[in-house]
């Protein structure tokens, strides 16, 4: 997993970063120190190569300056995009991108992220026509797969066998009980999304991180009280619609003002 280097950081990892930095043509001393100098070059090859400028070399931003293809990777024109879709500021999606966001919307291996729920599929597997002692039957034979408890992930491109061999049991349902991409949207919102269907939905998460927001946006637009708590920057309203009522636990509500107060400011300054 490619660490995650930001300022504060030091370390080998962050002299490689400035090494591959400086032969970027940024002027910048390759000292395995990550203070404000090196923060400013990576900002500025993020804008440089179009990804979302937020000074944080992750995964993305240490992918292109290997030469990697990038094409799939969310840029900032994608985020401007879903702030005037929004009617907010950049900064508050940027903030809402940072902490909300799993960082990357693809796996090694290409395929979306994704996290298979168990409890979801036996509701699923309900809603889609199963009686309730059917969808218990396929409990019983595949607990991992089907279950009234949350639990048994395997995590990482694992969760895509786990989808994979509940879509034997029912492809629809199956779909519908995973989180997919950047923003974690469950499959069966794909209707109140506009998509045409649950596979239509997981084969556009498969398509880009724009794709992903797109999908996020939607979710935003379609539930009226969370997007006028984002046009009000209530950070605290937004968390608890958005993660639930363990959002204050994680600080998210914190974390969400804070990024803000961050990206508004830098952007004031670079007006």
């Amino acid at each position: 997993m490619t660490e995650l280097l930001r300022n504060g950081s030091r370390g080998l990892a962050v002299r490689n970063l400035q090494a591959a930095l400086a032969l970027a043509g940024h002027k910048i001393n390759v000292d395995g120190d990550f203070g404000d100098n090196t923060e400013a070059a990576v900002r500025a090859y993020q804008r440089r190569v179009g990804l979302v400028d937020d000074g944080v070399a992750g995964p993305k931003t240490q992918a292109a300056l290997k030469g990697f293809d990038t094409s799939r990777y969310l840029k900032r024109q994608d985020l401007q995009q879903a702030a005037d879709r929004l009617g907010v500021p950049l900064a508050s999606v940027m903030a809402v991108n940072q902490v909300e966001s799993r960082g990357e919307g693809f796996s090694a291996n290409g395929r979306p992220v994704i996290l298979f729920e168990r409890h979801v599929m036996h509701a699923r597997l309900q809603a889609n026509g199963l009686s309730a002692a059917e969808a218990d039957a396929l409990a019983a034979k595949h607990p991992a797969l089907v279950n009234r408890k949350t639990g048994g992930y395997i995590g990482g491109t694992a969760e895509h066998q786990r989808l994979a061999q509940a879509q034997q049991l029912h492809v629809a349902s199956a779909l519908e009980s995973a989180s997919w991409g950047l923003f974690q949207i469950m499959g069966y919102h794909w209707q109140r999304l506009g998509y045409l269907d649950a596979q239509h939905f997981a084969d556009t998460m498969a398509l880009s991180e724009a794709a992903q927001l797109d999908a996020f946006v939607t979710f935003i637009e379609t539930d009226p009280a969370l997007h006028k708590a984002l046009k009000g920057k209530k950070w605290a309203e937004f968390a608890k619609r958005y993660n639930g009522p363990a959002y204050a636990k994680n600080l998210y509500d914190v974390k969400l003002a804070r990024a803000y107060a961050q990206f508004a400011g830098e952007q004031e300054q670079a007006a």
